[in-house]
Formats: structure tokens, C-alpha cells, sequence
């Protein structure tokens, strides 16, 4: 397995580097698309932890207004993405920044989706063995439901892909996600609730019941 993950390093630049080449004008163009559209920055920015939980910056497109309220209500998520945030997501073009921090070392193409920085104390040490890999652009949990699977589904495939992570098995997440991407498919602009929060309730209930 470190051989491979030494090959797939390099092999990650230098996919990332022909890409941002080929795809360079479709950036530019999305760029001037999200500044027409609406204030504020075209690359949304993110702290999120990597491998080791080591915490880097994600880079997206920006698709959802910077505004968060209106006339004193709190907008959903559905409510904030703009029509062009909404065909960059149905096309994965919001992702293409990213391209930047697989070039950087923070993430590889394939692997765990990195998430929220708050959720790290939440996960179980089972869990955390998701950060034993550099974190994915794509992933096995993404070509198998993406934001329509549980936490605890995510994170079981998650812990698949850590154990049996190869070249064929990459290959085989690779063609899913050219198809899901060409299909538009499990896209979830609401997405699910919230790792800490989902959890913070069940100890909750947990406390309650044991009272």
C-alpha cells in the first residue's frame, strides 16, 4: 500500500496540473459568472481537517449568496444558491479550485470528502481513521449516495476505501464518478444535518433515558 500511495501522489500532480490546463478558460468563465451575478468572492474558502487531521484550506467556486438573511429570516441553504451556483454543482465545476490543493499536498483525487473542522470531536477512534489518507475530490462514499447516506454509512465506506485502497479499486471509484457527474446524480443542495449536532442530541437522549 505505500508504494501505491508514493505512485498515486505523483500521479494526483500530475493529473491535477493537465487538468488545470485543460480546464483553465471553463474557471475563467465561471469566475466572470459568479461576479455578474452576485457580491462578494468567487472562491468560497474552508478550513477543514486533512490527513493526520492536519487542518488545510479548501478551495470551492462560490455558489450560494453571502448573505445569509433577508427582510430578518434566516435563509435555507436551497433559498442562498444562486442559478449559477446551482449549474456549478449539478456540473462538479464548483469543485475544479481544488485542482490548487491537490497540487499543494493538502488532498489527492480520491479519498475520505474532507469535512467540517467542528465534527472532529465527534467522530468515534474508529472513525478518525478516515484521516489516515490525504482527503478525496471524489470518494467510495460519493459514487455510492453521497449526501443521501447516513453519517454512519458515510463513514463505513469511508473506512472501506482506507483498508483497501489500490489502484484498481481507484479506478473503479474514478469511471462511478464520470458517470454520476455526466448523470447529475445525488446532488443535494439541502445536504443532511449536522455531524455535531446529530450527535450532541443523541447523547442527549441518551442522558435523558439514563436519568
Amino acid at each position: 500500500m505505500k508504494f501505491y500511495l508514493s505512485v498515486k501522489r505523483v500521479l494526483d500532480v500530475l493529473l491535477a496540473i493537465i487538468l488545470l490546463i485543460i480546464t483553465l478558460p471553463i474557471m475563467i468563465i465561471a469566475a466572470i459568472a459568479i461576479k455578474i451575478e452576485s457580491e462578494g468572492p468567487v472562491l468560497f474558502v474552508q478550513e477543514r481537517p486533512g490527513k493526520d487531521c492536519k487542518i488545510f484550506k479548501l478551495y470551492k467556486f462560490r455558489t450560494m449568496r453571502v448573505n445569509t438573511e433577508h427582510n430578518g429570516r434566516v435563509l435555507s441553504d436551497r433559498e442562498r444558491v444562486t442559478r449559477v451556483g446551482a449549474f456549478l454543482r449539478k456540473a462538479s465545476i464548483d469543485e475544479l479550485p481544488q485542482l490548487f490543493n491537490i497540487i499543494r499536498g493538502d488532498m489527492s483525487f480520491i479519498g475520505p470528502r474532507p469535512l467540517l473542522v467542528k465534527y472532529l470531536p465527534y467522530y468515534t477512534e474508529e472513525e478518525l481513521k478516515r484521516h489516515n489518507l490525504l482527503p478525496g475530490i471524489t470518494g467510495w462514499a460519493q459514487v455510492n449516495g453521497r449526501n443521501n447516506l447516513n453519517w454512519e454509512k458515510r463513514f463505513k465506506m469511508d473506512l472501506e476505501y482506507v483498508e483497501k485502497v489500490s489502484f484498481l479499486f481507484d479506478l473503479k471509484i474514478f469511471c462511478l464518478t464520470i458517470y454520476k457527474v455526466f448523470k447529475r446524480a445525488d446532488i443535494v443542495i439541502d445536504g443532511m444535518v449536522d455531524l455535531d449536532i446529530e450527535r450532541s442530541e443523541v447523547e442527549m437522549e441518551r442522558g435523558i433515558l439514563y436519568e
